[in-house]
């Protein structure tokens, strides 16, 4: 039995369509969310459905206890403009931590979400194993990842295997509930529908031209499928990165969209919002030796073939969903 948090969002979602895709389905849903509110979850298999807060009385059972063999915690508020702190204290930091305790205390496997929201402006780099200590995230959200980040590493008493991962620019389907927090892909490709044209932020950085900030894009199919990976291989326990490993540019992303719809290029540029000016990247790029180096698999999904997916296979069609 795997526990999947975040179940009706997107990475959770996409989660339990990796585990379905491999025959499992024996799957504890969890999400803040409900699904009369909305459900992501409709083509999927699971076994039972609880609210958030719901969860602690099953984890209490025998049945837990015994049957439980992961659980894979990707329930969080994403919002990087979020400003209410004891809200991202009790939801990211303080639900990962009795996650992290129940696990340890029953010897089960854990993956969380973290996020490279950790590293602020990367003027240490994007390193998993440099001192999280040290690293100074640029927003609240980034704080209250790094904060679990920092007592999971000092925990003397562990689950079985756990796994804290640095999400980097995460894109794909089953986004399209996020809102504001969806990728620029997934609002690049409704802008290019319904305009032919495309806003990109300036630059106010001399060292980048507009469109030439960095970042670094990931197929959520390429971190399903390393989440299960992980839970076969069960490499050395810790933080991870999870990124392709190459930075690419704004324009890069915008060019290999306009291909994949076959449309001209056309980009407007905009005015960086005030409440982000302050905190915004210029460039994000996963080192991922650690990951290759315990025997994880190299990245499949290069952008230009992870947009075509997108397009062809998702936002095209009038089933967009896994």
């Amino acid at each position: 039995m795997i526990i999947v948090t975040g179940a009706n969002g997107f990475i959770g979602s996409a989660m339990i369509w990796e585990l379905n895709q491999a025959g499992i389905d024996d799957i504890i849903a969890v999400d803040s969310v409900n699904l009369s509110s909305r459900n992501l979850l409709q083509k999927r298999k699971y076994s039972q459905f609880y609210e958030a807060n719901e969860l602690w009385s099953f984890l209490t059972t025998e049945e837990a206890r015994k049957n439980i063999s992961w659980v894979i915690h990707m329930g969080a508020c994403s919002s990087t403009t979020e400003t209410n702190w004891d809200f991202l204290f009790s939801n990211n930091f303080q639900y990962s931590q009795r996650l992290f305790e129940w696990c340890a205390q029953n010897q089960k496997n854990l993956i969380y979400a973290s996020s490279a929201a950790t590293y602020g402006a990367g003027e240490n780099g994007f390193e998993d194993t440099y001192d999280s200590e040290k690293l100074k995230p640029l927003n609240l959200y980034g704080d209250s990842k790094v904060l679990m980040d920092r007592w999971a590493l000092k925990k003397k008493s562990m689950p079985a295997n756990w796994y804290g991962l640095k999400f980097f620019n995460v894109f794909g389907p089953n986004e399209y509930e996020k809102g504001s927090m969806a990728s620029v892909a997934y609002k690049a490709y409704q802008q290019i529908q319904q305009n032919s044209e495309l806003g990109l932020f300036k630059s106010y950085n001399s060292q980048y031209e507009d469109g030439r900030q960095l970042r670094d894009f990931i197929y959520v199919k390429e971190v399903t499928g390393w989440m299960k990976e992980l839970m076969e291989k069960k490499p050395a326990s810790g933080v991870y990165n999870m990124g392709f490993g190459k930075a690419r540019s704004w324009l890069d992303m915008a060019e290999t969209l306009f291909s994949a719809m076959g449309k001209d290029k056309k980009i407007k540029w905009l005015e960086v919002p005030d409440n982000i000016k302050d905190q915004y990247q210029y460039y994000t790029e996963a080192n991922m030796q650690k990951w290759l180096s315990v025997g994880m698999s190299a990245p499949k999904w290069p952008l230009e073939n992870a947009i075509k997916d997108y397009v062809n296979n998702y936002l095209s069609q009038n089933d967009s969903w896994l």
